[in-house]
């Protein structure tokens, strides 16, 4: 159970935290209820309460009600009609429409990358892309995906937008959510792969580092499975609704 005790935003109980702190707040609770979401501590179609919430969390109930409005404008949780906040379930082809739009958006914030891209920004990318070789080569792929998820943001960041990098760090997260990544079978090629796109972004190279990144992504699809079942998008008006289920684990 994740709680918050350090002094500022929470302590008001009553949820009369001045404006400031209350975003912050809120912004704290948002991450540790997404978290929860994404590592299945809550379920899909599970009843998401401000009181127990605020409960878990260690909080007043109006961080968790500005959490729950912004966890539902980003798909993550969807308002029922009398029953309140739920944790969104989304449908086989939602799922699949997730890595259609991650083929589109990262070579484009590829792209941007090669085009914005710090010296900072370079420096972590091509320390990720060393260990992530060294770890592939030792055998050490336990701690393969940590380095990728951290390569795939410092990427994400030096696309100098703030709201693609936004919208790629939210898709890598519902990804995670709805699929499991399978190891890929040759984690050496997949990271000398991550080297060149560094290379490219390094050069400055657009074209070159959103074909890397198109490739990759059209590559990877595979290496996903539905992590948990989820329901088929109904057929209207063609006889009962028609759900298949995928079984994950």
């Amino acid at each position: 159970m994740r709680r918050f005790t350090h002094a500022g935003p929470y302590v008001n109980g009553d949820g009369t935290a001045n404006q400031s702190g209350r975003r912050i707040s809120a912004h704290a609770v948002c991450t540790a209820i997404r978290d929860d979401i994404v590592s299945g501590t809550f379920p899909p179609g599970s009843r998401l309460t401000e009181e127990v919430l605020a409960r878990r969390y260690g909080v007043s109930r109006v961080p968790v009600r500005e959490a729950l409005r912004t966890l539902a404008s980003e798909g993550f949780v969807t308002t029922r009609r009398h029953a309140g906040a739920c944790v969104a379930e989304p449908t086989e082809q939602e799922a699949a429409d997730l890595l259609e739009v991650r083929a589109l958006l990262e070579p484009l914030g590829a792209a941007r990358a090669a085009q914005r891209r710090t010296e900072a920004h370079l420096k972590v990318l091509r320390g990720l892309v060393r260990l992530g070789q060294e770890r592939a080569r030792g055998g050490r792929t336990g701690e393969l995906r940590p380095l990728g998820d951290w390569f795939d943001e410092t990427l994400a960041q030096a696309s100098g937008s703030p709201s693609l990098a936004g919208l790629l760090t939210q898709l890598r997260l519902k990804i995670a959510w709805v699929y499991a990544a399978e190891p890929p079978v040759r984690p050496v090629d997949t990271w000398e792969v991550l080297g060149a796109l560094v290379d490219a972004v390094a050069r400055g190279d657009a074209e070159r580092a959103r074909a890397i990144a198109a490739a990759r992504a059209d590559r990877s699809p595979g290496e996903f499975r539905l992590r948990r079942s989820v329901p088929a998008a109904r057929v209207r008006n063609t006889g009962p609704a028609v759900r298949t289920v995928i079984s994950g684990s």
